[in-house]
């Protein structure tokens, strides 16, 4: 900032000037000068008044030193306390002093008692912090190509806010053939810059011209502006062409068939010869699509349809249509044609699925949403007014969304995949147009399994029957099971139900496949062991969570011929069927000279057995039933029979492939004391075999025939007594519950086993009955009970 003080008056003029002021007014003044630059910051020192005044700081305040101003925003202020003069606000030159070469502001500062008025200038220095600007930006000039070279055009100059040498100072113009820049000054408008044809146009060569004037202040470095100046060079033809209306516009159909005429235009032309005639064209800036739908005739200017109108691509068309004359540089007017095109009823709606779910799981609840339908029309008005259906017989509905146009596809029912699997679901939309068109859309909906469907067994229960002597480890028989539902829902695993009860300790003796339900049998099965046994098979399926169901199996064992029959008498000392049996020679035919005992563990067929002599002696002494097995005398023996016959009889059961046993009987004849001796050993001993204590008096009585002859002779004689009255059992037990029916069984032993023979009750030359089903039994010993008969 540049100080500087001057003093206006001499001394002289001083001392005169005080005097005046005192005796008339009694007020001091006195003027300094301050200058700084623009745009300084707010608070900026401008100088010390005081100081420069010859004022006495401290008075300041007590004499009111202050600045009068007519402002409301005053651009400076003075401080009381130390006289110094600061900036208020910024300051624009521009602003405050406009255009001025020079910019003074003018302060008026004032101390009251006594009073004093001094006077300071402030000068404010321009800096160059505007670029010269041209009132347009763009500038186009139009001119004939028949000017001569040497014509003149004056150009609006540019301004510069700032004064001085930050003024526009010179003018530039780019580099080019046709014109050249001349600058006149003018003393209020400054620099005028003037564009100068230097060079003649032609509009054939250009029709234009591009140039760039450039305006320049005396900054350093200097700021700039530019106009950029367009000229169109003009022919000659001032004539161009008319059209008759203002505006043209018309309604058309669409689909409207090639070769319709949509409107005609015409203009005119003022113009004589070929600068007068015309001819019609579309405009170069028209789309392509116009351009292949309509064509317009260059003399009659017709516009006909020359392709495809359809309204849901475009419903109005701005078509601009330029009549041009032939002059030689012809002159254009443009006029645009409206063409508005009627829909019609020809889009049938169009149906579009989205958000489909093509699976849902069969357990879905009802309003479950499966897909989302949009239905859309792109005609307008009734003919794009659409409404949508579906079968009623479907568990699904179409149930309208709160946005136009969209349905949701939901289920209104429950679902069962096994009762149908699969829905074909077809979707009808039709318009409100007349006549109406309809569409329809056909979407397949899958239903998905879910595990709802327990295994169901195809018997219940099942029933099998089983021959005895089967192989182990090979199926005997297998269970099936089926599952409604599918996949992993529907695989089964078989598996057999073990429980600890005593009952089911056979299930430990099978396994099953668990993927067929075979199941194998790991021993074999004795029918005479075991009968019948049931368990339980269990069949699971393969989803989350699995569900199960269970069958009992009924197992029968069927029985086999495959036990021969066991002699039980005869039997000798060392296991062989072979015994000796003697009897007096005086016995009469039909006398029971021994029976003999078999048993067979099949049942039926299989375990009934029949005796039958395979060898004898003499055929006509002894005779067998074959049916009981007792051997009996068919005559008496006279003195040239011998004395002991060897019989073998033949035991055989009636299985498909018989089995048999042979029991070897030599049969002595003796005399009859020699026989009751004989008899009254062979019934001791069979009372001791029967029961403890008989055996215990038979030892004793047998004792005591030994010791004593005359007890031997009563006894016999007893023995013979009880042998006439009990006749044909004194080898067997009796049958004291024999109840007169033709079946009948008979108790006896063979070791530590008890044994019951079943069978029909029949006498020699008896026939079998079919359908008898004669049984040998394995009874529990029960020697403590009285009973040793039982009848069936």
């Amino acid at each position: 900032m540049e100080q500087r003080r001057n003093i206006q008056r001499t001394s002289r003029s001083f001392l005169v000037g005080f005097v005046v002021a005192v005796l008339l007014w009694s007020v001091a003044s006195a003027e300094i000068r301050y200058s700084l630059s623009e745009e300084v910051n707010e608070g900026t020192v401008v100088g010390n008044i005081a100081k420069d005044l010859g004022i006495d700081k401290n008075t300041l305040k007590a004499r009111k030193y202050r600045i009068v101003s007519a402002s409301a925003d005053p651009l400076f202020h003075v401080n009381q306390n130390d006289g110094i003069l600061y900036v208020s606000r910024k300051i624009d030159r521009e602003e405050v002093c406009a255009q001025s070469s020079t910019c003074l502001i003018n302060l008026k500062t004032v101390l009251e008692n006594p009073l004093e008025v001094h006077y300071v200038e402030v000068e404010v220095m321009d800096i160059n912090d505007h670029p010269p600007r041209f009132p347009e930006e763009d500038k186009r000039l139009d001119i004939y190509e028949s000017v001569l070279p040497g014509a003149r055009f004056q150009l609006k100059p540019s301004r510069d806010p700032d004064s001085g040498s930050f003024s526009v100072q010179k003018y530039r113009l780019s580099p080019n053939d046709h014109f050249r820049l001349e600058v006149k000054e003018k003393r209020n408008d400054g620099k005028i810059p003037i564009l100068v044809v230097q060079k003649s146009l032609d509009r054939e060569s250009a029709g234009s011209h591009s140039l760039v004037l450039t305006a320049l202040d005396g900054g350093k470095p200097p700021k700039s502006g530019n106009m950029n100046i367009l000229i169109n060079v003009l022919d000659v033809n001032d004539n161009a062409p008319v059209f008759t209306k203002d505006t043209y516009s018309v309604t058309l159909n669409e689909n409207a068939p090639v070769g319709t005429t949509a409107i005609q235009v015409n203009a005119t032309d003022l113009d004589d010869g070929l600068n007068g005639e015309v001819i019609y064209s579309f405009s170069n800036s028209m789309n392509q699509n116009i351009l292949n739908i309509f064509d317009v005739n260059p003399l009659s200017g017709v516009i006909v349809v020359k392709g495809s109108i359809d309204y849901e691509d475009k419903d109005i068309y701005e078509i601009e249509i330029e009549a041009s004359d032939k002059g030689s540089v012809p002159l254009t007017t443009e006029k645009s044609v409206i063409i508005k095109i009627v829909d019609i009823n020809d889009n049938a709606p169009e149906i579009e699925v989205t958000s489909f779910s093509s699976s849902i799981p069969e357990d879905s609840r009802p309003g479950t949403t499966v897909a989302l339908i949009s239905v859309n029309d792109l005609d307008s008005g009734l003919n794009g007014k659409v409404i949508c259906a579906m079968d009623e017989n479907v568990p699904f509905m179409l149930t309208p969304s709160t946005k136009d146009k969209m349905y949701s596809l939901v289920t209104k029912s429950r679902l069962d995949r096994e009762k149908q699997s699969q829905y074909d679901l077809t979707i009808f939309a039709k318009d409100a147009g007349q006549p109406p068109l309809s569409s329809e859309k056909t979407i397949s909906v899958v239903v998905s399994d879910v595990n709802d469907n327990s295994p169901e067994f195809s018997l219940s229960p099942y029933t099998f029957y089983v021959t005895e002597g089967n192989d182990p480890g090979v199926s005997v028989f297998s269970v099936k099971a089926s599952d409604r539902d599918e996949n992993d829902n529907a695989l089964i695993s078989y598996q057999i139900f073990r429980q600890a009860s005593e009952v089911n300790k056979l299930a430990s003796f099978l396994n099953i496949n668990s993927e067929s339900g075979e199941i194998l049998a790991l021993k074999s099965f004795d029918f005479e062991t075991l009968k019948t046994f049931q368990f339980q098979v269990v069949a699971t399926d393969g989803g989350t969570p699995s569900l199960s169901s269970n069958v009992t199996v009924n197992v029968f064992i069927l029985d086999q011929n495959d036990n021969a029959p066991v002699i039980l008498y005869p039997v000798s000392s060392n296991g062989s069927a072979e015994g000796v049996e003697e009897i007096p020679r005086n016995v009469n035919a039909g006398h029971l000279v021994t029976k003999v005992r078999a048993y067979d563990a099949d049942i039926g067929y299989n375990g009934w057995l029949l005796f039958s002599l395979q060898e004898v002696t003499d055929h006509s002494l002894f005779g067998l039933d074959r049916y009981t097995g007792q051997i009996r005398t068919l005559r008496s023996f006279t003195e040239t029979d011998e004395a002991e016959h060897k019989l073998v009889i033949l035991v055989k059961d009636n299985g498909n492939v018989s089995l048999s046993a042979t029991a070897t009987v030599i049969v002595r004849v003796v005399e009859p004391k020699e026989a009751f001796a004989a008899s009254d050993v062979k019934s001791s001993a069979k009372d001791d075999e029967e029961e403890n204590n008989v055996t215990l008096y038979l030892m004793i009585t047998l004792g005591s025939v030994s010791l004593l002859f005359v007890i031997s002779i009563i006894v016999l004689i007893a023995m013979q007594c009880s042998k006439s009255s009990t006749d044909y059992t004194s080898k067997y037990l009796q049958e004291t519950n024999y109840d007169g029916t033709l079946c009948h069984s008979i108790q006896y032993r063979s070791g530590d086993k008890r044994y019951m023979l079943v069978g029909p009750r029949m006498s020699i030359g008896s026939t079998i009955v079919p359908g008898s089903n004669a049984n040998t039994l394995v009874l529990p010993d029960r020697r403590g009970t009285s009973e040793e008969v039982r009848h069936l």
